[in-house]
């Protein structure tokens, strides 16, 4: 079973290697905010000097003495110089503004790749059985919507907040220079900031964590629907399914709109907590201008630096809604990375080399989960070159033993082996390589026919690729196409008949030249030239390849070397087709009411 490691330590790992990958761009982007924080701070000293020093003719602060050669040469080149400031201050400020924007916008698309090439590739590792029982949906909305998320925190939001808290910090420093009690009345509100944000921050994630799920479920059922449009049209419930789709898709909408409303809530209590604090600032600030303990520009960097710090609060209070979002996004991807695959290789494993083929099961018992047992002690031995056919009622286990073949799920018991080796000693990826396979549903991809055919095998040459397809009989039909076998496929191989695609799959088995077959049931959903000519395939392939068929149409398997019966997961009868029929067991019971049923 897979199983999830809930201390989170792949997505760590995952994050900190970015961030040290791109150290250079971090420290840039550090350096532009505290440019930026910096140029934040001085934007009201020009005019505290304007109104001080050229208007009242008060003479400069301690800390701006250095400036006095420069505005030694009267009141009027002193208002030139200052005003000059300004622009220039503005200018840093935009360009440190725009190269942090820049550089965190690049950090955090540059994390959002590696999020998803390694969400992606994880996902691929995972068992069959971690993706049957996860809706599809549900992970294309982890992969897409909640890596996208966790762009805006890991890199625009965490150094936007740095900024923040540095100008914030910054602030107080130069204010209370200037008036300890101007700035403890100040400081008085920040308790009550900071409780409404903790509050805000629960609330909002446990409204993101409802909303990220339902859009998972919206997302599943909108992948689910668009595969059954055809069965939809053909049953006339479009309405039934519009009606559904509403009913889920309002939902998601209800509660991002709660979302949304706890926002504006939000900023709506942090506007009207900054009016009142600059109400009372200015007020008291007035009050020591006329006690002669502060000067009118004083007053005037009292209030520019409470517009501009209520203002980076309310970016706090923002980025902390982002921050409970993206909490939420972190848990639904880190269970997805810390989901250990079922199928790991052996410390000592190796890779098989020209394989003979031998194929032995010994003692195999095997269930899914949370199912019963599917295989009950089955044993059988196919030897190098042998074509066997395994038959048996829907249920049996007949696709079981070629899952455990190429090893997509272990064994509860028992020991599966390829040429005298235990398959678990093989890793698994060198071992799936060596192994041909046809699976029952005609698997193909939107690209060229060519590509669809090379597919496991992208080194071969279109001479083998062509080969490949007369040897299934599909040559002739894709030189029919407009473009042959440089024709792209629609999704799945639409434009294709399904005897088409089924031969295509074949082709794509035969390429990969390896000496084990197995064949899912090939001739299940074809017309009957396509198992025809799936049949005259079979029949010259070579001595050299061991196949193993699972078959439903018995004609198909008539001069098979051997026969398997399944039967509840045991193997009961085996031998060739004149000889189980001639046993008249379970093979001869079956082959009689597949006869029947033809024949009626």
């Amino acid at each position: 079973m897979t199983h999830t490691n809930k201390t989170r330590p792949r997505f760590k790992q995952i994050v900190f290697e970015h961030l040290r990958r791109v150290r250079g761009s971090i420290f840039a982007a550090i350096i532009c905010i505290i440019g930026s924080t910096l140029t934040s701070l001085i934007v009201p000293w020009p005019m505290k000097l304007i109104f001080d020093h050229v208007l009242l003719d008060h003479p400069l602060p301690d800390l701006l003495k250095s400036a006095q050669p420069l505005l030694h040469g009267g009141s009027e080149q002193a208002l030139w110089i200052l005003c000059a400031s300004m622009v220039v201050i503005a200018l840093c400020k935009g360009v440190f503004s725009y190269y942090q924007l820049f550089l965190t916008s690049r950090i955090g698309y540059l994390l959002v790749y590696t999020l998803r090439s390694e969400l992606f590739d994880h996902l691929q590792r995972l068992s069959l059985a971690f993706h049957s029982s996860t809706p599809s949906g549900e992970l294309l909305s982890k992969l897409t919507s909640d890596t996208n998320t966790l762009k805006d925190v890991y890199a625009d939001s965490a150094l936007t907040f740095t900024t923040h808290v540095l100008t914030v910090l910054g602030m107080f420093a130069i204010m209370f220079s200037l008036s300890i009690k101007l700035s403890l009345i100040v400081l008085a509100s920040f308790p009550v900031l900071c409780l409404a944000i903790v509050a805000i921050y629960s609330r909002v994630k446990r409204s993101a964590r409802k909303q990220r799920h339902n859009e998972g479920r919206l997302a599943s059922r909108v992948s689910e629907l668009l595969n059954a449009v055809p069965l939809v049209q053909a049953y006339g419930m479009e309405d039934y399914e519009r009606e559904r789709f509403d009913s889920e898709s309002s939902q998601s909408m209800a509660e991002s709109i709660r979302t949304a409303r706890i926002e504006a809530c939000a900023t709506r209590m942090i506007e009207i907590i900054s009016a009142i604090g600059t109400g009372i600032v200015v007020l008291f600030g007035c009050m020591q201008v006329f006690a002669g303990v502060l000067t009118p520009g004083d007053v005037l960097v009292f209030s520019a630096y409470i517009a501009q710090m209520y203002q980076p609060i309310r970016q706090i209070t923002r980025l902390s809604t982002r921050f409970s979002k993206a909490s939420v996004s972190i848990e639904r991807i880190s269970d997805i990375l810390d989901t250990v695959p079922d199928i790991q290789d052996a410390a000592n494993a190796i890779s098989p080399m020209g394989l003979r083929g031998e194929i032995e099961f010994c003692d195999v018992c095997f269930g899914y989960p949370q199912s019963k047992t599917i295989l009950k002690q089955v044993n059988f031995t196919i030897k190098p070159g042998e074509r066997v056919a395994l038959v048996g009622a829907s249920g049996a286990g007949k696709s079981s033993i070629a899952r455990l073949l190429i090893r997509l799920y272990d064994p509860q018991s028992g020991v599966v082996k390829i040429d005298g080796v235990d398959i678990k000693d093989y890793r698994y990826k060198s071992l799936r390589r060596e192994i041909g396979v046809v699976l029952q549903d005609s698997i193909l991809f939107g690209t060229s026919i060519r590509e669809n055919i090379a597919y496991g095998s992208p080194d071969a040459s279109l001479a083998d690729i062509e080969a490949a397809a007369r040897q299934v009989h599909a040559d002739e039909f894709i030189r029919q196409l407009p473009a042959g076998y440089d024709t792209v496929l629609g999704e799945s191989g639409g434009n294709l008949s399904g005897g088409q695609r089924q031969r295509l799959c074949l082709a794509r088995a035969l390429l990969r030249k390896s000496s084990i077959l197995i064949l899912d049931e090939p001739t299940s959903a074809v017309d009957a030239q396509s198992q025809a000519l799936i049949r005259d395939a079979l029949d010259d392939m070579h001595s050299d390849k061991t196949i193993l068929l699972i078959a439903h149409q018995f004609h198909s398997i008539r001069n098979f070397d051997r026969i398997l019966v399944l039967k509840q997961g045991v193997i009961i009868e085996q031998g060739t087709h004149e000889a189980l029929l001639n046993l008249g067991g379970h093979y001869h019971e079956l082959y009689k009411l597949q006869h029947g049923l033809r024949a009626a």
